[in-house]
């Protein structure tokens, strides 16, 4: 019997509850959220979708009771607030950092061998925290985020195409951010084509460009942050675990001299299975890449900063 955790059930945390429910990924989810009814209200909701679609995962929400994350094979933390006018960035990651180091202490106290995936942002700062305040072995900590703009790159590689997405490979590494995340143009193909081959300087560049506002591209569009995909990417990340596949996706996971980098939680390709991210994949990056490996995790060290200038670990 598997178990999945979701810790807040606002739109992205309610997507991935969703989608694991709706593919049978676990055998049991849980949605908690801090605001009264709001989970218990979209699981009881979910669970009047399984006779229609045909599923049996049993869907569960609470307010505020750890006791019934017990047992959890993984927990994917999505708490936190957005920024809102006239906070500082310091003051956002405070709050935040509150928020992700009280749930991940409250869920390892009933759930003491779980696998952490951090939704939370920013998200590359959030995983660190969770690293270093849990204590935990570094493989049992991770973040999304490579997963979602692999697939946003993939979308936009898709669209100049002229194909399914389904059909293309290519992923996003660094950090996850509008000015630190570095799509793999080099790496990226079509069929097993190159899609260099395929698209011109200036298409690739313009694929890269729309990859990396991703985000900020649908935030005007809806008004407020994404959630079908940063939902399905939570989901496929934990897949990947639940049932030990096996599979490389790139996720924010804890360097210790990989690509040149300790300390730090960043996005790199990693093979994810039962017992979390068990080994880093080393692209053999270019010279050009390295560097803006090396700026983007430059960019994270400096946000990580403001956890200890705020005394937050």
């Amino acid at each position: 019997m598997s178990k999945v955790t979701v810790v807040g059930a606002g739109n992205v945390g309610a997507t991935l509850a969703n989608v694991l429910a709706f593919k049978e990924i676990a055998d049991e989810v849980v949605m908690l959220d801090v605001k009264e009814g709001v989970s218990e209200g979209k699981a009881m909701d979910m669970s009047q979708t399984v006779q229609l679609l045909g599923i049996d995962t049993r869907i569960k929400g609470v307010t505020n009771d750890y006791s019934a994350t017990a047992g959890s094979d993984v927990v994917v933390i999505t708490s936190g607030i957005p920024r809102k006018p006239g906070m500082t960035r310091e003051e956002l990651i405070g709050v935040n950092a509150g928020i992700v180091k009280g749930v991940s202490e409250n869920i390892l106290k009933h759930s003491p061998n779980a696998i952490l995936v951090i939704i939370s942002n920013p998200m590359d700062t959030m995983t660190y925290l969770t690293s270093k305040v849990t204590g935990l072995p570094k493989h049992r900590v991770l973040g999304m985020g490579g997963a979602l703009d692999s697939s946003r790159f993939k979308y936009y590689l898709s669209q100049a195409l002229k194909c399914s997405p389904s059909e293309v490979e290519g992923m996003v590494i660094g950090g996850h951010g509008d000015t630190t995340m570095i799509p793999v143009t080099r790496l990226a193909t079509y069929k097993g084509i190159p899609v260099s081959e395929l698209l011109s300087k200036e298409e690739l560049d313009k694929v890269v460009a729309d990859t990396m506002v991703g985000g900020a591209t649908l935030t005007g569009l809806l008004g407020t942050s994404a959630w079908y995909a940063p939902g399905a990417a939570g989901a496929y990340v934990v897949e990947s675990i639940i049932h030990d596949q096996k599979k490389m996706i790139p996720c924010c996971v804890a360097l210790d001299g990989e690509y040149g980098e300790k300390d730090i939680c960043i996005g790199v390709p990693v093979i994810l299975g039962k017992n979390g991210w068990e080994k880093v994949v080393d692209l053999k990056l270019t010279a050009e890449e390295k560097e803006k490996f090396a700026a983007s995790a430059a960019a994270v060290h400096k946000t990580n900063a403001v956890l200890h200038d705020i005394k937050a670990i």
